[in-house]
């Protein structure tokens, strides 16, 4: 029976670019949508299957990307909604639909009549006289290694278990997302007294009092962010009330409860483990870094211990500066966790002159979107940006901007949600409502979300340092989206590998801090003064120290994440109340066990890795930034901020998304293979090594 017409997903949208019609979308309309998109998709599968014509790339990969149009449009908008509006209605048909995606999916990557025709053309593509051209090629490459990963050569016994391991996965996946969610939501930290708020700017102070109001309590509320280090331990003279933030941060999923994740993943990295040994790899992280350019899991950890070595050496030396400074504020005993990052910031403000509550001043998001972000990209790409108040919104404040190419055509859309809201999960990323695709006729609609806390009404929404980098990453991945030029919806964009999918945003994070950029968009919200040029220099300078914390932090996590799924196929699931010892085991092993340096991450919030798609791959943040390091380069040796280097990086790699192999196409930029020594030497690691530390 078809969808009713009334579903706004029935039809493609009418909005332009196929911008979705939030403005219809109900709840209750995702499930009939997706009944009816499997349906379809099962339909179109048994037509390419059925054709009695020999496999040829036109009969049966065209037209396998071809399928599922109604099922794509459905489930690319409810994903994004599970994420930014996750409601408690949202959450529990997230919680029925994402398992029964797992089993579609599941149906079209192991149907092995399919996969017969799939395996026919990849072996014509081989030989040397193929008429295919080399986007064809790689898009030949790319389904054959996605049906043979997924399971599509097993025997129809070992098939079976593979169903349901995936099943599991996603019903546990989707479980911890959902969990973490109510966790972070409670382990908000609840003061009375304005007091204790000292130190904090007064956008910061306002924020509180309105997620204080939002939850019906009296004094405010600091919401937890995600990652380890809250920012607000940054500014808080409170020494106490720094305890109390951090404790509820890393306390999160490990408390007991309702909210205890640790359960979950030790069944997630149990569940991980044995599809591994499935399908013929002796464990998760193996099975991962297979299908990524790092290769093997070996190379992957013998890039993050040649960085922990010189990283312990260099947290070693801001201790002595942290203690001093403590020393100095009449602060007695040890320094602790949440002593760090407030003095790390006393230090920097000291050395460098840098008071980071006033800096925020000069960041509104306003002026970082259209004189930051946006001009940068105008200076590089030649883009232009035109507001569209046309639209519907599925949220408050949120902004549409069409994407013009150098006064030509247009390129698509890009949704800005910035703002935080009790249903939206925590951290940043970039997500695609429509993928670019010649073939399908498409241009991209985007969407970049951060959670920057929203301000009160008629005030300007004040960014931190941290954010400012974050805008500038996450809209490098947008670039890469709205940028991609291909056929096939199968290497659109940043369909590539996880550890070289960060590399386009990481580099995008450089224009934040060019002098022309910055001297272009920081300005005061009150007076419109520019930030004053020595200023500028200083927090340039500063972004530099204290890289030893970050580096300590960032190889936990990554290390943290290997360990997880370096768990052999056949090991019993390890017990949920040894979660702890298993951390503190892996950390030293490694030589980054810290007590004052936690992981950027904790196994009980670590929602990169137990549900939100990193699984043995936070390493490619470390991983991306060794090429980038290495391309910041090549812009700073052939002039920075031009036009000419800009089209150069996108016709070279952002538009090429996966059609190329991604390392020969850093090679045609850069005139080689990466190296790592920029990568050392921005993170003070070549000094560290050249000493003999660690």
């Amino acid at each position: 029976m078809p969808l009713d017409s009334e579903n706004p997903f029935a039809a493609p949208s009418a909005l332009p670019f196929g911008y979705p019609p939030f403005d219809v979308i109900r709840l209750e309309h995702y499930r009939p949508a997706f009944a009816q998109g499997v349906l379809e998709q099962r339909e179109e599968i048994d037509a390419i299957t059925a054709d009695p014509e020999q496999a040829t790339f036109a009969n049966t990969l065209v037209s396998l990307e071809r399928t599922g149009a109604l099922l794509d449009r459905t489930m690319r908008v409810f994903y994004e909604m599970a994420n930014s509006m996750a409601t408690p209605a949202m959450q529990e048909l997230e919680a029925e639909l994402m398992p029964a995606w797992s089993a579609h999916r599941d149906a079209v990557l192991l149907d092995r009549e399919l996969f017969a025709r799939v395996d026919l053309v990849h072996r014509a593509a081989q030989a040397e006289d193929t008429e295919l051209s080399p986007e064809q090629r790689r898009v030949v490459e790319r389904y054959h290694t996605d049906f043979v990963r997924a399971g599509a050569a097993l025997s129809i016994e070992e098939q079976t278990e593979l169903r349901r391991l995936n099943d599991e996965l996603a019903t546990a996946t989707t479980t911890f997302s959902s969990t973490l969610l109510a966790e972070s939501n409670a382990a908000a930290v609840h003061v009375s007294d304005a007091g204790e708020l000292d130190g904090l700017s007064p956008d910061a102070v306002e924020a509180a009092a309105r997620a204080a109001s939002d939850r019906g309590l009296e004094g405010y509320v600091i919401t937890v962010a995600s990652p380890t280090i809250q920012p607000a331990i940054m500014s808080l003279r409170d020494r106490s009330l720094r305890e109390r933030l951090h404790e509820a941060s890393i306390s999160r999923g490990t408390s007991g409860g309702d909210h205890d994740t640790r359960a979950l993943v030790c069944r997630i990295a149990a569940l991980r483990a044995r599809r591994a040994g499935l399908l013929g790899y002796p464990d998760h992280a193996a099975y991962v870094v297979a299908d990524q350019t790092a290769g093997t899991s070996a190379a992957v950890l013998e890039v993050l211990g040649s960085m922990a070595g010189p990283a312990m050496a260099n947290l070693g030396a801001e201790r002595t500066e942290i203690e001093a400074a403590m020393r100095a504020d009449g602060v007695e005993g040890p320094v602790r966790p949440w002593d760090w990052a407030y003095y790390a910031a006393v230090v920097k403000a000291q050395r460098f002159e840098i008071d980071s509550a006033a800096l925020r001043a000069y960041f509104s998001l306003d002026r970082v979107l259209r004189d930051g972000v946006f001009f940068a990209a105008e200076r590089l790409y030649g883009v232009t940006f035109t507001e569209r108040t046309d639209l519907p919104l599925y949220a408050p404040n949120l902004g549409v901007y069409e994407v013009h190419d150098h006064g030509g055509p247009s390129l698509g859309l890009f949704v800005c949600d910035w703002f935080a809201r009790p249903t939206k999960r925590g951290g940043a990323w970039m997500d695609e409502f429509v993928t670019q695709s010649a073939l399908l006729d498409q241009r991209p609609v985007v969407v970049v979300c951060l959670n920057v806390a929203a301000p009160a009404p008629g005030r300007p929404a004040l960014m931190s340092v941290d954010e400012v980098r974050t805008a500038f990453h996450e809209f490098g991945h947008a670039l890469h989206g709205l940028f991609s030029s291909v056929t096939y919806p199968r290497i659109a964009g940043t369909e590539v590998p996880r550890d070289f999918v960060e590399f386009p945003s990481q580099v995008n994070e450089m224009w934040a801090w060019d002098p022309v950029v910055l001297a272009h968009y920081a300005r005061h919200h009150e007076t419109g003064e520019v930030l004053p040029a020595d200023v500028a220099q200083r927090l340039i300078a500063s972004g530099e120290a204290g890289t030893g914390f970050d580096t300590v932090s960032m190889l936990g996590a990554a290390l943290l994440d290997q360990e997880w799924h370096r768990i052999a196929a056949d090991a019993d699931p390890l017990d949920p109340g040894a979660v702890e010892e298993f951390e503190e085991t892996a950390l030293e092993r490694h030589g980054v066990r810290s007590d004052l340096v936690p992981p950027r991450y904790r196994t009980g919030y670590f929602a990169h890795t137990f549900a939100g798609g990193y699984d043995a791959g936070y390493y490619s943040y470390l991983w991306s930034e060794v090429l980038d390091a290495d391309m910041v380069d090549w812009f700073g040796e052939n002039g920075g901020l031009t036009r000419e280097n800009g089209q150069v990086f996108r016709d070279r790699l952002l538009s090429r998304g996966g059609a190329v192999d991604p390392l020969a196409a850093f090679a045609a930029i850069r005139g080689r293979a990466p190296s790592t020594e920029p990568l050392l030497r921005r993170r003070g690691l070549l000094v560290a090594a050249t000493r003999g530390d660690g």
